[in-house]
């Protein structure tokens, strides 16, 4: 299955059938309406309150007016589809076969690309643009503050897989055909293991694969079984996740403050 196309978090929402609700006019922001369907389908996948869920898609509809000059070329979605499919270890051909089989239309999907990269630069624009650097208090601060979500687990089980080439490895990803492929149980504890490795790990979730490594004479994958165990981590070896998730605090503060600030000029009717 392909994965997700992942962008700095924006809201969005999609319309549910409800089959003999009233689907009516709640709200009006900017010329842009919001369906009692939808507010519905928000307070229930979201389990919020009715005023909660209409507040997430007033912002929904900001964030809609605010990208709506935002021109994306064609030539930067194929630049950006190519790089979903080889992130999926796919042709683009291929991609398109796998959406079409799920049901999505090519046309459907590009949009849906289109709307990410909208978001995308709006974001670096308006919010990253914004946060400042942080300091070397504010960041021991939140250190001090979130101590307790700063832990590494003390060992990784994983498969190293290797292979004379990255061809014969990427295809080992995409039909988990092993014939040319060398295999290797491990289970190592994170303090043994390189640091730019042990990040990669980090990141890939349990079952997953990691990124290709060129190892010089051999190219290298490892699929994370589980990661056991918890070592809390010293201010120093948590400073690069500590200076992420800050900046990740102020994104979300800008953020609402932006469109908090937004809120207070626009057109906003309500209906219902």
């Amino acid at each position: 299955m392909i994965k997700k196309f992942i962008l700095l978090s924006f809201l969005s929402f999609s319309t549910l059938t409800y089959g003999k609700m009233l689907n009516a006019i709640a709200v009006i922001v900017e010329g842009e309406p919001i369906t009692t369907v939808e507010i519905q389908a928000v307070k229930q996948q979201y389990g919020i309150s009715k005023e909660k869920a209409i507040q997430l898609l007033i912002q929904d509809r900001l964030q809609q007016f605010a990208m709506k000059d935002i021109e994306v070329k064609e030539s930067l979605i194929d630049d950006k589809i190519k790089i979903i499919a080889k992130q999926n270890n796919l042709s683009v051909p291929k991609m398109q076969k796998i959406l079409k089989e799920q049901g999505m239309s090519w046309s459907k999907y590009r949009d849906s690309i289109r709307k990410a990269i909208k978001k995308e630069e709006f974001f670096k624009k308006n919010i990253v643009a914004h946060i400042p650097e942080p300091t070397e208090e504010e960041l021991q601060q939140y250190y001090q503050t979130h101590k307790e979500t700063f832990f590494l687990p003390k060992y990784i089980e994983m498969i190293e897989y290797h292979a004379d080439s990255k061809k014969a490895l990427t295809k080992f990803l995409r039909t988990n055909k092993t014939s040319a492929i060398k295999e290797k149980h491990l289970k190592k504890e994170t303090k043994a293991l390189n640091p730019a490795l042990l990040v990669t790990l980090l990141q890939t979730k349990d079952g997953m694969f990691t990124k290709i490594f060129n190892a010089g004479d051999t190219f290298i994958t490892y699929k994370v079984i589980q990661k056991e165990g918890k070592v809390p981590m010293s201010y120093e070896e948590a400073k690069n996740t500590v200076i992420m998730q800050w900046r990740q605090q102020q994104k979300k503060r800008l953020l609402k403050e932006y469109f908090e600030k937004m809120k207070t000029n626009a057109d906003v009717q309500y209906l219902r």
